[in-house]
């Protein structure tokens, strides 16, 4: 089957409905989940008690209140025909892992019974030496281990009982995402509710929040089938821009295509049933790209949901067709995808500690916060740069789409100038705050519109947007728990700093506001003369001054990475117990491991494709040409007709060439960065044959413009980008 029949048969593709559930959403809402209502009705009120201590006051779990809450998950989860249980967990290779037992055992008497105890709920062992470690077991040392993670609700999956789970090493160091960032939540509660304490004594912890964005692209998998690329790497190697592809701005926010639409429904309804609350869907800059975001929720449990929402995307997309593609730069010259982290701090009390309060005091403790988080940004700008890049991130860092490779953050005229009028008023003054105001349209019929007391500038990767702050420059096939791991980290040592500060202004007789503010005062100097710009990110006169500034501008991912084995970073991540020294070391070789073999897999595809799809296809149109060419000479004895014949086989003989060099020539430097035995400086060899990458793509692109359209042998921009 040729590109011409994949791109028939996905026009002629036939719409699957969504299959909408009777009854409203709420019917339904986390009717797979084993959240608090099930536990009501499951588990015996020894049982319920004890683990809702354990979630909400972070109490041990012993085996027999683990045995009684297995023993209500067992009968609630038959009732749904569960067949197998797995222990959930997010191994450092950013996706999930799983491994399904049957609930059978033996019942004594020759046959069989489903069992499912506190054993089998508290802890199982996956092998883990097929994980990426970092060095810290060797691949002969398979023990690893899973142990439940009660924070975060027991799902299903088709007929499998999922455990949300954190996984170790047999040595006891985190293998996983959600362990330090466990550990980082509850490093910032420690931290914050001190300083909480100090505008309400009553305050005993403190949440991180959540809210991510998710973008996307949809592929119809005909076309994507016929693109070995897209199948292996995520992402187009080549391709030439479409005549059209965003420059119209006319996909962004337009009607929905119902083929597309009836996917989104579909994946609403498995995400509700799950107790995930998608809130938010529409098309984005770019064709054939989209975007969905829920509602904030706590940041361990919003972190799980996105890695199932990513999985579930997978599956559901197929049913309508499509193929999802998370990588961040799918396709070059149109926008690539983010996952913008919405970030915030809130109390057990119902205070939101980012959103100006409505009174003095309230609002000094927002600035008290707000001030420290630019603090700890500011501080640690590489840091929280280096917890989002990576080799797919890379193409999209930086372009004149997303954030620039340049952590700053973004106020909004209403919090610069408060932050200006606090160095210039005594310690004591009461803050205040604009609220929202109110704007007409000039019509009548149309309401005033309240206008928020800060624009948005999408230009800065940690944007301050009214309540919360948008850590704009997480790559979309990403886990949010690395970003969310180092800031959480970041603030918390920031507020630990803070404290002490403000003690020892206390112990000089001042009162607690005075004492606040003048602690205060000299961090609002330090940050807004580095980290707070509110300009355009994307010129080059923000990339020099950024440079004045202090601020950190690498562009090349491995030696990011560095950052994280810094002084600096060992220092905080070991003062608040996210990370030890050795779990660090430890995942920077997995970082430059991934970085190399992302590359490598890149790398050999085009290569490959070079030589087997692309040459061959322009030397038929050569062949093709020269054909018509000497049938020309042959009948009129001159080429005096054939300059656009001649024209263009010079162009495919220059062409062809620079390809088989280039080639030749990445096959090469691969071999060489492969015998290099140091992790990270074979990662950095490896980063540039990335950046040789384009070099080799820029002839193939220019031989799809000059090849016969009937002659080429893959799926084209303007068919991959335009059908939905």
């Amino acid at each position: 089957m040729d590109r011409f029949d994949l791109v028939k048969e996905s026009f002629e593709r036939k719409e699957v409905p969504a299959e909408v559930p009777a009854g409203k959403t709420s019917d339904y809402f986390g009717e797979l989940v084993f959240d608090r209502k099930k536990m009501c009705k499951y588990l015996d009120a020894e049982s319920l008690h004890a683990l809702l201590d354990c979630i909400e006051g972070g109490h041990a779990l012993d085996r027999k209140t683990a045995d009684g809450v297995a023993k209500g998950m067992k009968e609630w989860a038959m009732e749904h025909g569960v067949t197998h249980v797995t222990h959930w967990f997010q191994p450092l290779t950013e996706g999930t892992a799983e491994k399904h037992d049957s609930l059978i055992d033996y019942d004594g008497k020759g046959g069989v019974i489903e069992t499912f105890d506190g054993k089998m709920l508290a802890q199982q062992e996956p092998d883990a030496s097929s994980f990426p470690s970092g060095g810290i077991r060797a691949t002969f040392e398979a023990r690893g281990y899973t142990a439940w993670d009660p924070t975060s609700p027991v799902f299903i999956l088709d007929d499998t009982l999922c455990i949300p789970t954190v996984f170790i090493s047999y040595t006891g160091e985190a293998l996983d995402y959600k362990t330090p960032l466990k550990k980082a939540l509850k490093a910032v509660s420690d931290a914050a509710v001190p300083i909480c304490k100090l505008f309400d004594p009553s305050v005993s912890k403190v949440y991180s929040y959540l809210g991510w964005e998710q973008e996307y692209f949809l592929v119809d998998e005909a076309l994507y089938a016929a693109r070995t690329d897209l199948m292996i790497t995520g992402r187009t190697l080549f391709g030439h821009n479409s005549s059209k592809n965003q420059q119209l701005d006319d996909h962004y926010f337009g009607a929905i295509p119902t083929r597309v639409a009836a996917f989104m429904r579909d994946l609403e309804i498995a995400g509700h049933r799950l107790g995930i609350p998608i809130k938010t869907r529409h098309n984005e800059v770019a064709p054939n790209q989209f975007e969905l975001a829920p509602i904030y929720g706590e940041t361990n449990l919003a972190n799980d949901q996105n890695q199932i929402v990513m999985n579930l995307m997978g599956r559901i997309a197929r049913k309508h067709g499509f193929v999802v593609l998370l990588h961040e730069k799918p396709f070059d010259g149109v926008n690539g995808s983010g996952k913008h982290n919405n970030w915030s701090l809130g109390t057990d009390k119902g205070a939101q500690l980012l959103a100006p309060g409505k009174d003095a005091k309230g609002n000094l403790q927002f600035v008290t916060f707000f001030v420290n988080v630019l603090a700890a940004v500011q501080k640690h700008n590489a840091l929280l740069k280096a917890s989002i890049a990576s080799a797919t991130n890379a193409h999209r860092l930086g372009a004149n789409e997303a954030p620039p490779a340049i952590v700053s953050a973004f106020l909004g005229r209403t919090m610069t100038e408060v932050l200006h009028k606090l160095l210039e008023v005594p310690s004591d003054t009461p803050i205040e705050i604009a609220g929202k105001k109110s704007k007409s349209v000039g019509l009548v019929e149309i309401p005033e519109v309240f206008v928020d007391n800060t624009d948005r500038n999408r230009t800065s990767p940690f944007a301050f947007t009214g309540n919360r702050f948008e850590f704009r420059a997480v790559g979309s096939c990403a886990n949010c728990a690395g970003a969310m791991t180092t800031l959480n980290a970041a603030v918390a040592e920031q507020l630990i700093a803070f404290k002490a500060d403000v003690e020892q202004e206390i112990a000089k007789g001042k009162k607690v506001n005075v004492a606040i503010m003048d602690a205060l005062k000299p961090i609002i100097k330090s940050v807004l003369g580095t980290v707070c710009f509110d300009g355009n990110g994307y010129s080059e006169e923000w990339k020099k001054e950024a440079v004045k500034r202090g601020l950190d501008v690498e562009t090349n991912v491995p030696k990011m990475f560095c950052e994280f084995t810094k002084p600096a970073a060992i220092e905080m991540f070991t003062k608040t117990g996210v990370y030890t020294e050795k779990e660090l070391e430890a995942r920077n070789e997995v970082k430059w491991e991934t970085y190399v073999k992302k590359v490598q897999i890149e790398s050999r595809v085009m290569v490959r494709m070079a030589l087997n799809h692309i040459i061959p296809a322009a030397l038929e149109y050569k062949a093709k040409l020269l054909q018509e060419v000497a049938l020309a000479k042959s009948i009129y004895g001159n080429l005096d007709g054939c300059a656009t014949e001649l024209k263009i086989l010079d162009d495919i003989n220059k062409y062809v060439e620079e390809v088989r060099v280039k080639a030749s020539a990445m096959k090469e430097a691969r071999k060489a960065a492969n015998a290099i035995e140091d992790g990270y400086e074979r990662a950095l060899a490896y980063h540039e044959i990335a950046e040789s990458l384009f070099a080799l793509r820029r002839p193939i692109d220019k031989l799809e413009e000059v090849v016969d359209n009937k002659m080429w042998p893959l799926p084209k921009y303007r068919e991959m980008l335009f059908i939905s």
